[in-house]
C-alpha cells in the first residue's frame, strides 16, 4: 500500500521548483518593464501603473514558494550540497520580502498603490523600480538554486511500482 510519504520527495520537487518559478513571472515583468517606464513623465507613468492592479494576489505564490521551498529543504537535509542550494532559495525569496516590505511598500502606501502621485515623485519611482528590480535578480538567484538541489539531489526516490 503506498502512502503520500512515499511519493512526497518527488512532489516536493516538483512544486518547489514550480512554485519559484511562479515568483519570477511578476518580478520578471518589473525587471523587464523598467528601461522602458523609468523615464516616462510622471503622468504617463501613473497612467501605465494601473496595468499591477490584482497583482497582490502573485503574494500566494510567494507564500507558497517559501512553504515548499522550506519543505523541499526539510526533504533533502541528508544530501549536504541539495541542502545548501534548497536553503540558499528559502534564503534569497525570504530577502525578496524583506526588500519588499523595507522598500516597494512604502511607496505603494506613498502612492496609494500608485493611483495618486506621491510626493517626491522621482524618488519614490526610483525605489519601487529599482526594489522591484533587484528582486527579480533575487528570485532568479532562488530559482536557479532550487532548481540545482532537485538536480543534485543523489537520494533515491521511490516510486510507485508500475510507474517510471
Amino acid at each position: 500500500m503506498f502512502t503520500q510519504n512515499v511519493i512526497l520527495p518527488k512532489w516536493a520537487r516538483l512544486l518547489a521548483v514550480v512554485s519559484v518559478a511562479l515568483c519570477l513571472i511578476p518580478s520578471g515583468a518589473h525587471l523587464f518593464e523598467l528601461a522602458h517606464k523609468i523615464y516616462l513623465p510622471p503622468a504617463e507613468y501613473m497612467i501605465v501603473q494601473k496595468i499591477y492592479g490584482g497583482w497582490s494576489l502573485f503574494g500566494v505564490a510567494i507564500v507558497a514558494a517559501l512553504f515548499l521551498t522550506s519543505i523541499h529543504t526539510f526533504v533533502v537535509r541528508a544530501d549536504r550540497t541539495a541542502f545548501l542550494l534548497s536553503l540558499t532559495s528559502v534564503l534569497c525569496i525570504a530577502a525578496t520580502q524583506m526588500i519588499f516590505w523595507a522598500f516597494t511598500y512604502p511607496m505603494n502606501v506613498a502612492s496609494n498603490n500608485w493611483t495618486v502621485t506621491p510626493e517626491n515623485f522621482e524618488a519614490a519611482r526610483r525605489q519601487w523600480e529599482y526594489s522591484h528590480a533587484v528582486n527579480a535578480v533575487i528570485t532568479f538567484a532562488a530559482f536557479v538554486a532550487i532548481t540545482s538541489s532537485v538536480l543534485v539531489d543523489k537520494r533515491e526516490v521511490p516510486t510507485m511500482p508500475g510507474v517510471e
